[in-house]
């Protein structure tokens, strides 16, 4: 994803066309897919707050990115960890020639199209985050963390991998082999999913977590966004090749084939385990498929794509249930289907990538560099995530009352309600409204 401000002699019209579509279907990866997605997973009287977090994150991150995103992401790197804010900030420069006309990427494409496609994957990445923490953060303390961590762990993570900086091909790691990650394993879903984390850790458990039954209040919803999310992730996969030729192609046709192999992979497992094939499961495993080709779409090939597939469905469910035998509160899988499913993806290229991997005899450097790049990208975004949620945790408090929790997040932060009778405290209990 690192793109040069080299001037090509023509403009592309096909490829800005399709970076521009790209980048659209990104943005509808947040919303509303994702919101669709999480909003329905969650209990009925914080529906509202969960889609309100995803609105969120687009409202801070849009006005962030074209500030000082784009620039710690791509600008002159920094000790190999982040850009320099101020070379490219607002874009000054970025964008725009000297002579005012529309600067053009090493492909034909305007800089300004690959900031809009860049800006969509910060937004979603930090989305993702907020359904590790569902029904019970104040609303004013998300968005804070929004803009501190989206500058503090998103846009180095991206510096680092696609702006030139330590975990991408001009790092000290590309002694060993170049780490492939094509389009967002280590910095969207390994980033996001160790962020989840933490926050679960950090911000605590739901009441009557692991007492309680937490089920979706609407499963039409979730497979909805579920489908939205594999329409989206087009963009996001095919349209990470940054133009309209045969490597999207390729990501498009892998990243179908592992999709459809993950949802297969999710159900025989549940249908192993709990003796039923789950709508939940479909739609899970689609995510899950789609987490786990994200960083492999243009290593692979449609065959070991299906392979990568079923792994991650089959892994995926079973990494989703040990929240209640570690006893952490991610509400809506963060960790088990964007990090788990984000380190399938990332370290398996080193086995089933075709001219690199371990599987079709090229040794163990491509295994081994996708694994130090898995850690150093979990240690990062952990570390730092942490810190801005302790220091949140004290400045602003993390919690909201447990009053407010039990009668319903959506009416205590928003004065809202999605439903007619929800959010006053009476339909609480065994119906878990």
């Amino acid at each position: 994803m690192n793109l040069s401000t080299s001037v090509p002699i023509e403009l592309d019209t096909g490829g800005t066309a399709w970076m521009l579509m790209s980048a659209t279907l990104v943005l509808m990866m947040t919303v509303p897919a994702l919101a669709l997605f999480y909003g329905g997973m969650t209990r009925s009287r914080g529906v509202l707050n969960m889609m309100m977090m995803a609105f969120g994150v687009v409202a801070v991150v849009g006005v962030i990115y074209p500030l000082w995103g784009w620039s710690m992401s791509y600008s002159s790197s920094i000790g190999g960890i982040f850009g320099n804010p101020f070379e490219g900030f607002g874009l000054s420069g970025v964008a725009v020639g000297p002579d005012g006309g529309y600067l053009l990427d090493d492909v034909g494409v305007p800089m300004f199209v690959g900031v809009a496609f860049q800006s969509t994957f910060a937004i979603i990445t930090t989305a993702l985050i907020a359904g590790a923490i569902a029904d019970r953060v104040k609303y004013s303390t998300w968005l804070v963390f929004t803009a501190l961590w989206v500058t503090a762990s998103y846009f180095p993570m991206a510096h680092m991998v696609w702006g030139g900086g330590l975990l991408s091909g001009d790092g000290p790691f590309a002694s060993i082999a170049e780490p492939i990650d094509f389009a967002g394993g280590t910095v969207v879903h390994i980033n996001a999913g160790i962020a989840g984390l933490v926050l679960a850790l950090v911000v605590g458990k739901r009441i009557g977590f692991g007492t309680r039954p937490m089920r979706p209040h609407n499963l039409p919803l979730v497979m909805i966004g579920a489908a939205l999310l594999w329409i989206g992730w087009f963009g996001f996969n095919a349209g990470s090749a940054f133009t309209a030729d045969g490597v999207a192609g390729l990501a498009w046709v892998n990243t179908t084939a592992a999709t459809a192999a993950a949802i297969l992979g999710w159900l025989v497992t549940e249908r192993i385990r709990d003796g039923h094939m789950t709508s939940l499961g479909a739609a899970s495993g689609t995510v899950a498929g789609l987490v786990a080709i994200t960083p492999a779409a243009g290593a692979l090939n449609p065959v070991t794509s299906i392979v990568l597939g079923l792994v991650a469905g089959a892994v995926c469910a079973l990494a989703v249930s040990l929240k209640y035998k570690w006893k952490f509160d991610d509400s809506l899988d963060v960790v088990g289907v964007h990090l788990v499913g984000g380190l399938v993806g990332t370290v398996l290229i080193g086995v089933l990538a075709d001219d690199t991997g371990l599987i079709f005899g090229h040794g163990f450097a491509q295994l081994a560099v996708q694994v130090i790049i898995a850690v150093v990208a979990m240690v990062y975004s952990g570390v730092v995530t942490l810190v801005i949620a302790l220091v949140l945790k004290k400045a602003m408090g993390w919690r909201v009352s447990k009053d407010e929790e039990v009668s319903g997040i959506d009416t205590a932060e928003h004065a809202e309600s999605a439903y007619e009778g929800i959010g006053t405290g009476t339909l609480l209990g065994a119906t878990e409204k």
